[in-house]
């Protein structure tokens, strides 16, 4: 073992010495971020996880040491000891450690360092590729280690905010049976029962709610989650929940314990007093104004309905927009303030932008002085009135830019509220990522509680077939299963859906009747759902929960790009690990004791 682990104990991080230590003899550890040679003295910046200290290896003082120092490259990890030194005028600001150094007498080199793929600097314009062949490295880089440690500050406070508040801290199982919703499962086969596959659990969702038949009254989990699913910057294929349960509580309780956690988190991180309670927006009203549930409220330019006022004017001329109408589509608009100082030229790229989108083009129109459209297809052939009331809906003024959508109601939706997110970076509204100093917290509430299957015709459970039916519904589960709406909420901040849960389904009656609308009869419930079932029928409490994901939410608070920025170990988007190399083949003796045939071609 080496003399300074065994004998010379370390005695500061790299980060932690001020001018009160000036006279100390202390001891560093960590990696070697920078050497300069000059001549009679060897000046090292010594890295640890907690910042940088400037190191002098003198010539006349040590000699020996002086000459180990010479051979100290990038990288090397080594133990120092030494006395700290006031740097006089030539404090560097840019360090914690900036008034000082440490003139070393001892120096001992734990490991060498080959040279490096890139360099482990704060600043790097590296290939993320590359960045992720070599993780291990990446993460010695200081904006990667302050968000992890904030991350586990995270873990820390959200532990002690909740054992405060009366929850045990519960764990629930990873290989769990297979259950249809939500998202795709990964399989894993079962060697000890041929033929038969567990599913890694997308959520604890069905124990944390067993928990609350328990009788376990308050439950919350840091929790890993695991979903197949086609990947992006803001998803990876296994991920880290805040779960969360509670027996006897209204929507109202689940939200006044959740705004009571964020609250702490935002205060304790960031230094940042959120106001309470949080706003809440209905779910139609989200969907009308955003075009989706999850909206950004830093900024304005809220879409405007237009279908109405199409069918009372009888299309004002505008055969298209009479047209979606009648098909049942919708028509909306979106007003772009004259400070935007759009071209004719950011104009068309906007139709482009759409097109990318699915939608066949972008209608628009330029006000003038007198309300008049300019710039516009339909300009010559929309009448007075429906221009008229088109302007006062979307409280257009001159120089304004109205832009348009109309047809299929899920695409509208869609393109409007991509545009809207598009056209607010483009005119420095919202940074590109991160907050810009602002957090916009919604509770998004009421949501339909199933959605049609356009291509079964069926009605399918719009988030899970145990979220509760708001009770003045319950009598249209079987007439007009789209009238249902339920106690179903999402908590979204600046654009991003960083949770959602609801109130659960408690009565086994009601229970039966949802599956039915569901098209869901006894015998393939109870194959499906049978434990849980069976378990609601033994005096199940009045409950309901919520899961925050927390690799979203760590993102948000510290302004990271990606998600991959804010998990250690991230997959690519291919959902492959680049250092290590999976997912790697199995051999054909693996694949015959766990009954499994790969019919894949190489």
């Amino acid at each position: 073992m080496p003399r300074f682990i065994t004998e010379i104990k370390r005695t500061h991080s790299c980060g932690q010495l001020t001018q009160d230590d000036v006279g100390k003899e202390v001891v560093l550890f960590g990696w070697v971020a920078n050497r300069r040679d000059h001549g009679g003295a060897v000046f090292v910046d010594l890295r640890d996880r907690d910042g940088l200290t400037q190191v002098v290896f003198e010539q006349d003082v040590r000699p020996e040491v002086h000459e180990t120092a010479e051979k100290l490259r990038l990288e090397y990890c080594i133990g120092v000891r030494g006395k700290v030194v006031s740097r006089g005028g030539n404090v560097n600001p840019k360090l914690k450690t900036g008034q000082i150094e440490i003139h070393a007498g001892d120096l001992e080199i734990f490991n060498r360092s080959e040279p490096t793929p890139f360099p482990v600097d704060d600043q790097i314009d590296t290939a993320e590729e590359k960045r992720l062949q070599y993780r291990f490295l990446d993460l010695r880089r200081a904006p990667l280690q302050r968000t992890l440690m904030t991350r586990a500050r995270v873990n820390h406070l959200t532990r002690n905010y909740f054992t405060g508040q009366g929850f045990l801290e519960l764990e629930t199982p990873f290989m769990v049976k297979y259950t249809p919703g939500g998202a795709r499962n990964f399989l894993v086969p079962s060697r000890l029962n041929a033929g038969k596959f567990y599913a890694l659990a997308e959520s604890p969702q069905l124990f944390k709610q067993l928990y609350m038949i328990a009788g376990f009254d308050r439950y919350f989990q840091i929790v890993r989650c695991f979903r197949d699913e086609d990947l992006r910057l803001d998803r990876q294929p296994e991920f880290t929940q805040i779960d969360v349960e509670m027996s006897f509580v209204s929507q109202d309780d689940v939200f006044e314990v959740m705004e009571g956690l964020v609250r702490t988190l935002w205060k304790e991180v960031l230094g940042v007093d959120l106001p309470r309670p949080f706003p809440r927006m209905p779910y139609d009203e989200s969907m009308a104004r955003y075009g989706n549930d999850k909206p950004d409220l830093r900024f304005g330019m809220p879409h405007v309905v237009l279908t109405e006022l199409v069918r009372r004017h009888q299309g004002g001329g505008v055969p298209l927009l009479l047209d979606a109408v009648n098909a049942k589509g919708i028509v909306k608009a979106m007003r772009v303030p004259a400070s935007a100082n759009l071209s004719r030229t950011e104009i068309d790229k906007l139709e482009e932008y759409v097109k990318g989108m699915g939608a066949k083009g972008l209608a628009r129109a330029k006000v003038n002085e007198g309300g008049e459209w300019t710039q516009s297809p339909f300009a010559k052939t929309i009448t007075p009135a429906l221009r008229q009331a088109v302007n006062e809906a979307c409280g257009a003024q001159a120089g304004d830019l109205l832009l348009f959508q109309f047809g299929k109601e899920s695409t509208v939706h869609t393109v409007m509220a991509n545009l809207r997110v598009h056209l607010a970076k483009r005119m420095g509204l919202i940074p590109e990522y991160g907050s810009g100093g602002q957090w916009q917290f919604l509770w998004v509430v009421d949501p339909p509680l199933f959605e049609l299957d356009e291509e079964s015709g069926k009605w399918a459970a719009a988030h899970h077939a145990f979220t509760r039916p708001r009770d003045q519904d319950v009598q249209y589960l079987e007439t007009d299963p789209g009238r249902v709406y339920c106690w179903r909420y999402d908590l979204v901040l600046n654009g991003f859906e960083i949770g959602g849960g609801s109130i659960r389904l408690h009565d086994p009656a009601v229970q039966a009747r949802v599956f039915q609308a569901m098209g869901i009869g006894e015998e393939e419930a109870e194959s499906k759902f049978g434990f849980l079932l069976d378990a609601l029928k033994m005096g199940a409490p009045p409950h309901g929960g919520i899961a925050i994901g927390m690799d979203r939410l760590v993102m948000l608070l510290t302004g990271a790009e990606s998600l991959r920025d804010v998990v250690a170990w991230p997959k690519t988007q291919k959902g492959t690990d680049l250092m290590t190399g999976a997912p790697g083949d199995v051999d054909a003796k693996q694949l015959r004791e766990l009954y499994v045939k790969s019919t894949h071609e190489k």
